[in-house]
């Protein structure tokens, strides 16, 4: 197998084990079998779609380190200004994960690498998971082609939690990282910090580091000590 090398690394946490499926149960199923091989050659992979910090790139992340090697990983935010050339090798992988497919679409020779990328996959009985912020219907593909391609593969919307599968989810990202987070500490960092996860993630990576550092659990006032909030903030 050809080995395509490239300046990336998938993120430690980016796992199934990880990721909280409430809501999106169907489509995490559906990432398992692929990423196990299942499906066949009439399983062409799947699109998945939804808001910014969902989730879509943790899923991607997650498919590949379930699959290995026969797997690759491609965020076309990182790669876009590397030019199509980059896609060239990727169909000798059993699954190909390629995150914001929009910020390419729009330019021909992108759409043109894609279309080649997609006949060669299918051709070969090999899978495609597509991750974007809208649904295919709305993606402004040019390449009539290319857009029949992608139009072959089921779609899955990719569900944002409300506050309290936030808080859930925190504690289990909490506890992959050997850490106890107390409902109440999570409340207290979902009221005063950014709602989206990406950023409530962050945030518990920062209190990880300083709680290591102390000595202390994630209590709510370390972490107002840490976040240097007022004691009635």
């Amino acid at each position: 197998m050809n080995q395509l090398v490239l300046p990336l690394r998938l993120a430690d946490h980016a796992v199934f084990a990880s990721f909280y499926s409430h809501g999106n149960e169907s489509l995490v199923a559906t990432l398992r079998e692929l990423a196990g091989g299942a499906g066949g050659r009439e399983a062409h992979g799947c699109w998945l779609w939804g808001p910014e910090s969902a989730g879509k790139t943790h899923l991607l992340q997650a498919v590949c380190d379930r699959a290995g090697d026969r797997s690759v990983y491609i965020p076309l935010s990182k790669f876009a200004v590397s030019g199509p050339g980059i896609l060239e090798g990727l169909a000798s992988r059993e699954l190909v994960c390629i995150d914001d497919v929009e910020t390419v679409v729009g330019d021909a020779d992108w759409e043109a690498a894609l279309f080649d990328l997609c006949n060669q996959l299918f051709d070969a009985g090999s899978q495609l998971i597509v991750a974007a912020g809208m649904a295919p219907r709305e993606c402004p593909i040019r390449l009539a082609d290319l857009a029949s391609r992608l139009s072959r593969l089921p779609v899955f919307h990719v569900h944002a939690l409300d506050d309290e599968h936030r808080v859930t989810a925190l504690q289990l990202r909490a506890r992959h990282r050997g850490l106890d987070l107390p409902g109440e500490t999570a409340r207290y960092l979902l009221k005063r910090s950014r709602r989206d996860m990406a950023s409530l993630y962050g945030l518990l990576d920062k209190l990880d580091l300083e709680a290591l550092r102390a000595q202390r659990r994630l209590t709510v006032p370390f972490v107002r000590d840490v976040l240097n909030l007022p004691e009635n903030g």
